[in-house]
């Protein structure tokens, strides 16, 4: 049969596809009413060569059951005569389309949802938010649906609210049921209040309390822990640490969790573990404010954007082992780094560290080296770290 004839098959083959590809546009209104899909003519020559298959194929059309019309055409042909031949198939709605394709109880869930929502809301039928929710328009269950309504009008009405989540007043809500839908709700809630995608804070966007970002200590000092009760591993609000009674004259951060409880005691000195991106916290600590401040971190370029961060909170932080010597003498220890960091100007970084990262960026020891300090030898990295914060403040014997 000619390719150009369009089996029933085919038509719903290129029907899912449409309804597809179109879906959402039709769900706001969209789109050109009936919907016609023309199945092909055959020609003398179709006939002539196979007119049991041109047989078969008008057959197939006239026998078709379901959602569309099919309209005929008396068609007159020079050596076969005149005949009644399947020419479109029509579909009146978007509704008979889905219902051709199995999809009508999920476009009419769709469909009563979206109405629902952009006449609460009417701002939401002038934009792309509400429909390309589709999915969550077609498949949320009552109850999640209900619950998303429910949440929305709440921050509508309430934008300053200052509520931890958990004090929100909309039945089943739970910190995992909103955790997994952050995106939806912040889209959805900017589309209501007409400002665009700014991305930024979900907690800012809706004005809920965020919980405190905790940071984890140990003070590697008898002295210092004597004025915290002998408390020696704290993790606590940052607030809550930056208004403990210390004033240590040694400040370490690392990166690596292992590397931070492994460190001995050092005298008048506190580390600070494990911060990564948040290192923006160290500024809310003052007694670090006037402390010697090292930072040791991977050697990739995540570690060195970190380092930037931190510097900017703590301007006299200095990094140990992290410079180029220390990477080159480990190249067996190297990984691959996932990916590297956004490609922008570190301006915190020394001339020393900004040169080892546009190396590490540019590719010149291998494609996306990294040297974790999880990798280095225990007593040796050790030795070092102590000779960047002076001998003369490590206790005997350590």
């Amino acid at each position: 049969m000619s390719k150009k004839l369009l089996s029933p098959e085919a038509a719903r083959d290129f029907l899912v596809r449409r309804f597809n590809n179109q879906h959402q546009n039709w769900l706001a209104g969209e789109g050109t009413w009936p919907l016609v899909v023309a199945l092909g003519v055959p020609t003398e020559k179709d006939i002539a060569e196979d007119a049991s298959a041109v047989r078969a194929w008008a057959a197939a059309w006239q026998s078709r059951t379901g959602p569309g019309a099919v309209l005929f055409e008396e068609r007159q042909f020079a050596r076969f005569g005149r005949h009644r031949l399947p020419s479109r198939l029509s579909f009146e709605s978007a509704a008979v389309v889905a219902a051709a394709v199995g999809q009508s109880r999920r476009w009419e869930i769709a469909r009563e949802r979206y109405q629902r929502m952009s006449s609460r809301w009417p701002i939401l039928a002038h934009g792309s938010v509400l429909v390309s929710r589709f999915d969550v328009l077609a498949d949320y269950s009552a109850e999640d649906f209900e619950r998303l309504v429910t949440l929305l009008a709440w921050l509508t009405a309430n934008p300053v609210s200052g509520l931890y989540l958990r004090q929100l007043p909309v039945e089943g809500l739970d910190t995992k049921w909103l955790e997994k839908r952050t995106g939806l709700v912040a889209g959805l809630l900017r589309a209501i209040r007409g400002i665009g995608d700014e991305g930024g804070d979900f907690h800012a966007l809706v004005g809920l309390k965020k919980p405190a970002h905790r940071v984890r200590i140990r003070l590697l000092c008898p002295m210092l822990r004597s004025r915290v009760g002998g408390l020696g591993d704290i993790e606590a609000p940052v607030g809550d640490l930056g208004r403990l009674p210390i004033s240590p004259a040694t400040v370490v951060i690392v990166e690596n969790l292992e590397t931070g409880l492994a460190l001995p005691d050092v005298a008048n000195t506190v580390l600070v573990m494990k911060l990564g991106n948040a290192v923006s916290a160290l500024g809310a600590l003052p007694w670090l404010q006037s402390a010697d401040v090292v930072y040791w971190g991977d050697i990739d370029s995540h570690g060195f954007a970190i380092l930037d961060r931190a510097r900017k909170a703590v301007p006299q932080i200095r990094s140990v082992l992290m410079d180029e010597a220390t990477l080159l003498a480990h190249r067996p220890l190297w990984v691959e780094e996932p990916a590297l960091c956004a490609n922008v100007a570190y301006d915190e970084l020394t001339p020393g560290e900004k040169s080892v990262y546009e190396h590490l960026r540019a590719g010149t020891w291998g494609g996306r080296v990294r040297l974790e300090q999880e990798r280095l030898e225990w007593s040796t990295s050790l030795k070092q770290l102590t000779e960047a914060l002076g001998r003369d403040c490590l206790y005997t014997g350590v």
